[in-house]
């Protein structure tokens, strides 16, 4: 009978000592924990070491999808599985994982499952669950596109997404004023590779999608049933939304006047 694979637990963080911890608390069970940071000052370092992790560092930040090419590199186990400082990985996870390392195949991309707590409660509508996210895969299989942001892993030809059972917890923003700085860091970079590819953005654009992305969230996908949280996380995204599209107009059709 074949050794069971050994699995890494990869992150990339930056200034997450508060929630480090509890996350990598959850992953005790893993062969290896790679974490690779992008500059933290907040004793993310000495947390990490702590909890046994192999720690690494690349501050020169080059977009989310490379620092996870990156951080891949580093990692020396026969599979990956992906967790952001601010998810934990709940028991019924963990043995969905363990069952896939007891019968391995070499083709397969793994899909999880997303519970967010959002402002005092978990999300189960606004189109927010399950939330689906490959994160568990053979190394030598594949990994993370180039993405500036909502990098994606690459699926290329032949390979297989199965579903694992159990949640990812995720404890997505601390408060409100952590949603809007993060909200606009995404609106930001989004902007910027739109631009690089020649798009162009329009407040109407900006108007419209904003509209949108209110009702899909709101009616569609019955963001009402999650009460007043419900309706605060889908304004909050038709605003998210109409910046990223705001932020692109900006950079693309305006100009600073000549002195």
């Amino acid at each position: 009978m074949s050794a069971r694979p050994t699995l890494a637990a990869v992150l990339i963080v930056k200034n997450e000592a508060e929630n480090l911890a509890d996350c990598l608390a959850t992953l005790d069970w893993v062969d290896e924990i790679v974490v690779l940071d992008s500059g933290s000052t907040d004793g993310t370092q000495q947390v990490a070491e702590a909890s046994g992790a192999r720690f690494f560092i690349n501050d020169d930040w080059p977009g989310f999808g490379r620092q996870r090419q990156l951080a891949q590199d580093h990692v020396q186990s026969d599979w990956v599985l992906w967790v952001d400082a601010d998810e934990r990985v709940t028991p019924e996870l963990r043995a969905s994982i363990e069952a896939v390392l007891a019968r391995p195949t070499k083709d397969t991309v793994y899909a999880v499952a997303r519970l967010s707590w959002v402002f005092g409660r978990f999300i189960r509508h606004c189109g927010w669950y399950p939330d689906r996210v490959l994160r568990l895969y053979p190394k030598g299989l594949t990994g993370y596109n180039d993405a500036l942001v909502h990098e994606k892993v690459e699926l290329g030809t032949g390979i297989k997404t199965v579903r694992l059972e159990g949640d990812l917890l995720h404890y997505t923003y601390r408060d409100l004023e952590h949603y809007l700085v993060k909200s606009a860091g995404y609106a930001a970079a989004w902007s910027r590779q739109r631009a690089e590819r020649g798009k162009q953005g329009s407040l109407t654009q900006g108007l419209l999608h904003g509209i949108g992305c209110f009702l899909k969230m709101y009616v569609l996908k019955a963001g009402f049933l999650d009460g007043k949280q419900g309706l605060l996380l889908c304004l909050l995204s038709a605003h998210s939304t109409f910046v990223k599209y705001a932020d692109l107009w900006i950079k693309t059709n305006t100009e600073r006047p000549t002195p």
